[in-house]
């Protein structure tokens, strides 16, 4: 059985990368959806396993591969306005916003992952998307009250 999953997995994931110039998928807490009735069916589906299959092989082939953050609101955003809605139950599969967009929730969640996959790939020209660590003054850096008056000395440089 699984010799039969993993092949499925890596065809699959071979065929979505060569048909695809960019995947993005959400990263799911596969942990904490195997303590839900889907638990045998999401085990089963070796999530983890097929999202790194995809992820090296888009390396391999010179697509682009994003994950977008598990706490993402994907099915709870509308995709046509931004407004997040309350959580729902997994059997609600249609839904309607107050701007007027009805939404499948699948669709709507896939639009969602796309673009926000799209937003963090944005910077990928060599870029810096965050600032880089900025080391903190000498001062501010203390855990303790008197380590800033220290005297001490690293290789010859002094302290104060």
């Amino acid at each position: 059985m699984a010799d039969t999953r993993r092949d499925w997995q890596h065809k699959l994931s071979t065929t979505i990368i060569r048909e695809n110039q960019a995947v993005y998928v959400e990263d799911l807490c596969v942990v904490g959806l195997g303590r839900t009735r889907l638990a045998k069916s999401v085990h089963d589906a070796g999530w983890a396993q097929f999202t790194s299959m995809l992820e090296y092989k888009a390396a391999r082939y010179g697509r682009t591969f994003g994950r977008v953050d598990r706490f993402f609101p994907s099915t709870r955003m509308c995709s046509q306005c931004g407004r997040v809605n309350e959580k729902m139950a997994l059997n609600v599969r249609m839904w309607d916003c107050p701007c007027g967009a009805a939404h499948d929730r699948d669709v709507n969640a896939a639009i969602n992952v796309l673009a926000a996959g799209q937003a963090e790939s944005r910077n990928d020209r060599g870029a810096r998307v965050r600032p880089g660590l900025v080391p903190a003054p000498r001062g501010e850096a203390v855990t303790h009250p008197d380590a800033a008056c220290s005297t001490r000395s690293v290789e010859g440089i002094s302290v104060l």
